[in-house]
């Protein structure tokens, strides 16, 4: 893999280039995560609710961030298949089991192993740019193989407990 090398991305809601190197991406060991569940199906448009309905389920589990880890696993991609179709869980770490709930969350596992982890600062809400460049660019340049997990990511830091401009957001691409 070349240090240094820079791919470019035009994003297309601004119309600004955003640049990436492959050197902002690192191969990280994680750990098998228990997590509790909930999955969205359907239009991303409703995602919102889908957040909203998981957060208060979080708070009364009393499973509240920074506590408790918060990740989102992409099942699919979006641009690929018909909004009802669309994927995703929204996950929060616990080491307790998940008692039946009129919710429909439940327990499930982030698989432990190798991932590459891609960083992000800052507004973390499109991340479709970021995985795009590690799937087309990092990946082909790095040599390295697809573990069969979806692409998914830490919420490390995110508002209201850090202004916008602070938020963490760690993207991982699971490895062979």
């Amino acid at each position: 893999m070349a240090i240094g090398h820079e791919a470019t991305y035009q994003r297309k809601e601004n119309q600004h280039e955003t640049t990436f190197s492959l050197d902002e991406v690192v191969i990280v060991e994680r750990p098998e995560t228990h997590v509790a569940v909930m999955e969205h199906c359907g239009n991303p448009a409703r995602i919102p609710e889908t957040i909203r309905r998981f957060a208060a389920w979080r708070r009364s589990a009393g499973l509240v961030p920074p506590a408790s880890a918060t990740f989102t696993v992409f099942r699919c991609d979006p641009k690929s298949i018909p909004q009802e179709e669309f994927r995703i869980d929204l996950c929060a770490g616990t080491d307790r089991p998940v008692p039946a709930n009129d919710a429909g969350v439940e327990e499930g596992v982030l698989p432990g192993g190798r991932c590459a982890r891609f960083r992000i600062t800052g507004h973390g809400d499109d991340l479709e740019t970021h995985a795009s460049w590690l799937y087309r660019e990092w990946l082909p340049a790095s040599g390295e193989e697809l573990r069969d997990f979806p692409i998914f990511c830490e919420r490390v830091r995110f508002p209201p407990e850090v202004p916008e401009n602070e938020a963490v957001t760690d993207l991982y691409l699971p490895l062979r």
